[in-house]
């Protein structure tokens, strides 16, 4: 009989377990407390771009929301909104979000003063509100998030004493709290990353006459200020002392700073924010990254099985791969493996590249690094490339290549403008603009070119790119900047209007000439209708031109005559685009009377040239 019990148990907590932690998250009301939670924050929040439309008060379940993050559990582990031009303020009742380990609203305009009761979440090892609006004191309770690894509240007008309770917080490996308005004397904080440059009312000790906010101060040392010595010179004696203290304090931080990597990368018991789970592997230190064991990326891409490959290009060719969990992930093996730099160097540099963070960008969810190997790990994309899917039937309609259009723009304008250090991708084209499940634009490969290229001592790096996307600039002396992603944008653009690839535009009309010669006489003389993607049914004739002009400032000669990626997103909203087409016409109008001694030496392809279709997917071709 007591075989029975226990098996009619067992049976009870399989089948009704799960119903019950369900039931168990339910307010008397029946709602989820963290949807109630999350609406919350969402009513206190101003979302121009309406990234959290799909948040509805009457879901059961917020696991399927834009910018939530669940664990296994279907519980909320993670926030992320960072660059979405959100402004208002933040509720109190984030607090609620018991089960929060990472909380990424970086980059927007959020406003009033950082709600006490993020206190409440025991669990956060990941809090990043900087470049915000913020106002008001550090809350003092932040001291109770003893398993807060990284803190970031730099660049928003925070004011008050630093908060001693931060001195509680043990496992904290990086903190920020530059460019605020903080005062008062600084507690000793040993061992930390630490940044407090740009609060010209912090004082290190409390004992100064003046304070020093205005340099980065490591908090390992103890400054103070001579009392006994009233002459302003000091002995040569003293200075070598100092000289020598100095020393030997650089290589304790140097020491310190190697420790504390070993540490973090032995750490293998964090929730990590991406979900891409392993319980044996360790980590990169901000907790948003994996490192992934080579054996477990060959056993998910049956071991880089041919039929597995989503694309070949010059950085490496690209597998879909299905981790044990089931997450369906797009695997980049790149080429050159043992010779992209050693392993700290090579972990850096993705890490600068996971920081990079956009709704218009590829995240990345973590790496692998052998003797000889070199993989990073991406989400799959169900839709692939914009390059497949012009291809692919039914044929893209005319919002949906426009709302890619605008999509791409803004995260390489991220990546130009709102990324620090900036990135140049150097490579902008169809093949490597990836679609979501929902066909929103996703920049891919940003970063790689330079992820590749740090082993290089020249200035002058090998020029990266695929045929018919290189800026003149860039094809002639190898020097990239900004610009040239603003003109590979504009040969996109006209991939998306015309359905083509840059090396098709010619075949298509039949010209032995320039593409972009054959662009601009095709506007002049009112003909956009031959450029149109023949399988696009209907599309508005004015914004059609609209684009066309976008796309032919974009690709002008000179860099310096091209738009900033800002400004073509302005214009492709419809801003400012009359004014800028307006002065470039009088540009053109001042080049007809001066000889122009570029237009042999100009970036386009001569189309006949069949050999170069080769050329440009050995350069690089698509994911």
């Amino acid at each position: 009989m007591e075989v029975d019990d226990g098996r009619a148990l067992m049976l009870w907590v399989l089948f009704f377990w799960p119903w019950v932690t369900a039931t168990a998250m339910l307010s008397p009301k029946g709602v989820n407390f963290e949807v109630q939670a999350l609406m919350g924050i969402k009513a206190s929040l101003e979302d121009p771009h309406g990234v959290l439309e799909n948040w509805d008060q009457d879901s059961v379940d917020p696991c399927s929301w834009t910018m939530v993050t669940c664990s296994p559990e279907n519980l909320v582990i993670g926030l992320g909104t960072p660059s979405q031009n959100l402004s208002g303020t933040l509720s109190p009742s984030i607090g609620n979000l018991t089960n929060l380990e990472v909380v990424l609203l970086q980059n927007n305009n959020i406003s009033g003063s950082i709600p006490p009761e993020i206190g409440k979440l025991f669990g956060l090892h990941t809090l990043d509100l900087s470049n915000n609006e913020f106002s008001g004191a550090i809350p003092t309770s932040l001291g109770n998030l003893r398993g807060l690894q990284y803190l970031r509240l730099n660049n928003n007008s925070l004011s008050g004493e630093f908060p001693l309770s931060l001195v509680n917080i043990t496992q904290l490996a990086f903190m920020d709290l530059s460019y605020n308005n903080l005062s008062g004397p600084m507690p000793k904080l040993p061992g930390r990353t630490f940044n407090i440059v740009g609060n010209p009312l912090i004082c290190p000790t409390g004992m100064e006459k003046e304070c020093y906010g205005t340099m980065p101060l490591p908090m390992s040392f103890n400054i103070t200020v001579s009392q006994g010595d009233p002459t302003p010179q000091r002995p040569k004696r003293h200075k070598l002392i100092l000289a020598l203290a100095s020393s030997i304090g650089s290589i304790c931080l140097i020491s310190l700073a190697f420790g504390l990597f070993i540490w973090c990368s032995q750490r293998h018991n964090q929730q990590i924010f991406f979900d891409v789970k392993d319980q044996h592997k360790e980590e990169v230190c901000l907790g948003n990254l994996k490192r992934f064991q080579f054996r477990e990326l060959q056993v998910a891409t049956n071991n880089f099985s041919s039929k597995n490959l989503l694309g070949k290009g010059g950085f490496g060719n690209v597998y879909k791969g299905q981790l044990q969990d089931g997450t369906l992930v797009a695997v980049k093996r790149l080429k050159d493996g043992n010779a992209a730099g050693g392993e700290i160097q090579f972990k850096t540099e993705v890490e600068m590249i996971s920081l990079a963070v956009h709704r218009h960008l590829l995240r990345l969810c973590g790496f692998c690094i052998t003797a000889t190997e070199r993989l990073l790990v991406y989400p799959y994309m169900s839709n692939g490339s914009v390059a497949t899917r012009l291809k692919a039937k039914p044929a893209l309609d005319w919002s949906t290549r426009k709302r890619i259009a605008l999509g791409a723009a803004r995260g390489l304008m991220y990546l130009h403008e709102q990324c620090d250090p900036k990135i140049i991708h150097r490579d902008v084209k169809a093949a490597n603009i990836l679609l979501d499940d929902y066909c929103e634009a996703v920049v891919g490969d940003f970063g790689l070119a330079k992820l590749l290229d740090h082993r290089d001592t020249h200035v002058t790096t090998a020029v990266r790119g695929t045929v018919g996307h290189i800026a003149p600039e860039y094809l002639s002396t190898g020097q990239s900047s900004e610009k040239t992603d603003v003109f590979g944008f504009g040969i996109l653009l006209l991939e998306l209007i015309t359905g083509l690839r840059a090396l098709e535009f010619g075949k298509a009309a039949n010209q032995k000439g320039a593409m972009l010669d054959w662009i601009k006489k095709m506007h002049q003389e009112k003909k956009l209708d031959m450029l149109v993607d023949k399988d696009m049914k209907s599309y508005d004739r004015i914004e059609l031109e609209e684009v066309v002009q976008v796309a032919l400032l974009c690709t002008q000669y000179l860099p310096g005559h091209r738009p900033k990626m800002s400004e073509v997103v302005h214009m492709l909203e419809g801003d400012g685009l009359a004014e800028r087409w307006e002065a470039s016409q009088r540009t053109e109008a001042l080049k007809l009377k001066v000889p122009d001694f570029h237009s042999d030496r100009y970036s386009d392809i001569t189309v006949t040239d069949d050999s170069l279709l080769v050329e440009a997917m050995e350069l690089s071709g698509p994911r």
